[in-house]
């Protein structure tokens, strides 16, 4: 039996960018969430058929609290996104992900990015001085691949 192995170089987890026209680069903490399902239509016989179309994406970002400016930016993004909706308030973004090297790069667009939600970190006196980070929870219309 031949076993798979491994490519040298690969992606690791911490290597990501979410870029937003507009927006200063993002030090993202960490996004989750980030799947793509296509419709599905049950046919009279029980059987699963591909509805064609891709359903929105929703996921989420946290990005460091102390940092001014990018909050600051998502701030005001987000207000553009509450009523009165304001006609900027989509964006196209793309994420990216990196190799070890940074010569591998995965990329892919994300149309109709917007914010539909926040949360703020928890506060305790019990806790030994962890890094506070916002929650920015995300819709795009979809995920198109890039390179």
């Amino acid at each position: 039996m031949i076993k798979a192995t491994i490519q040298p170089d690969f992606m690791p987890l911490n290597k990501v960018k979410l870029s937003v026209p507009t927006l200063p680069v993002l030090t993202l903490i960490s996004i989750s969430g980030l799947e793509e399902d296509l419709a599905k239509v049950t046919l009279p016989d029980k059987t699963i058929q591909s509805g064609g179309r891709v359903e929105p994406v929703e996921f989420e970002i946290e990005i460091p609290l102390h940092h001014t400016t990018e909050v600051a930016a998502m701030e005001v993004w987000y207000a553009t996104c509450q009523e009165p909706v304001l006609p900027g308030h989509k964006k196209v973004g793309t994420v990216s992900f990196f190799s070890q090297s940074n010569l591998v790069q995965r990329t892919y667009m994300l149309p109709g990015l917007m914010i539909c939600g926040r949360g703020l970190p928890d506060g305790s006196l019990d806790n030994d001085g962890e890094q506070a980070n916002n929650k920015w929870k995300m819709a795009c219309d979809e995920i198109l691949w890039i390179a």
